[in-house]
């Protein structure tokens, strides 16, 4: 190589890998800074694209089991007023066979009467009243069998959304709860037929009405049971989805730290060795600049 003052190319050239080295350190220090592999899209543009959408996913499978969990709050609330609606049954058929005897007058089974008919208001009052987050639960608001959430409010049964998509066999299912008012349960006074007239369960009055309320008060108890039996088995169901979706979802923050993470000892390894060379090359810029110096000998000489 000749010995030039205009062009020293030793220098431009310890300066361009300086630059490299450099860069290459600037990289390692933001990636052991931030802890992530991949901070921009130069980093592994592949990489990014895949790490967004895992990033998607999981915040979107926390919210599912969300979701979810916050469905078994509402058939707790369902169950638990089913609970209260099963003491009051209770002492309607105990009223009832308290009334089937001959040993009370008129006057008395009055009494029992208004009793009978208190506590079915009372199991009417349960079901309206019984709400979860504005969405009434018993009176048979979500006992139908379809379900159309184009409004603002849906209505039907009610569509309890975990999964990422909109695929009805892996990311929702429904949840339909029975009327459970006094009279769908074909007890109190205001249990009529399709006709208008009273059905069997509607009053104690009499010895004879008492008698036939005995075995109306059963097939309630049984047509509450079966609300219950479904809930519990959704709750179970939902439960069986939380640990699903958790597991899932720790999955996939998995396979996307793999991907995003930086690996901290070999990234260091890294960093060590372009502070090395970084600092090489800025010893050797400076020999490089003096060179030139060499020809002023040359030229006093």
């Amino acid at each position: 190589m000749s010995l030039v003052i205009n062009h020293n190319m030793m220098a431009a050239n310890t300066a361009r890998n300086l630059n490299a080295h450099y860069a290459e350190l600037g990289k390692s220090t933001q990636r052991l800074s931030s802890g992530l592999r991949v901070n921009s899209a130069a980093d592994d543009a592949a990489g990014l694209a895949i790490r967004e959408l895992q990033r998607a996913d999981i915040a979107t499978l926390h919210q599912g089991a969300r979701n979810a969990n916050d469905a078994i709050s509402m058939i707790q609330t369902a169950d638990g007023a089913l609970g209260i609606i099963d003491e009051k049954l209770t002492r309607m058929k105990e009223l009832a066979e308290q009334a089937a005897t001959g040993t009370y007058d008129s006057t008395q089974r009055l009494m029992i009467e208004s009793e009978y008919q208190a506590m079915a208001s009372e199991i009417t009052r349960i079901a309206t009243a019984t709400d979860f987050n504005g969405i009434h639960l018993l009176n048979g608001t979500l006992s139908s069998s379809t379900h159309d959430g184009s409004g603002m409010t849906s209505t039907g049964k009610l569509k309890v959304h975990f999964g990422t998509g909109n695929d009805s066999s892996e990311d929702y299912y429904y949840i339909t709860i029975g009327c459970s008012t006094a009279s769908s349960l074909g007890v109190g006074n205001q249990a009529l037929d399709a006709n208008g007239v009273m059905r069997d369960g509607g009053t104690v009055s009499t010895q004879e009405a008492a008698q036939k309320s005995l075995e109306a008060i059963t097939l309630a108890i049984v047509s509450k049971d079966k609300i219950r039996a479904h809930l519990g088995a959704m709750q179970n169901r939902l439960e069986n989805t939380i640990t699903n979706l958790n597991t899932q979802a720790e999955n996939l923050q998995n396979a996307e730290s793999r991907i995003s993470d930086v690996d901290v000892s070999a990234e260091m390894t890294q960093f060590v060795r372009e502070q090395i060379l970084t600092q090489s090359a800025v010893a050797m810029l400076s020999q490089a600049n003096s060179l030139p110096q060499m020809a002023m000998k040359l030229i006093g000489g």
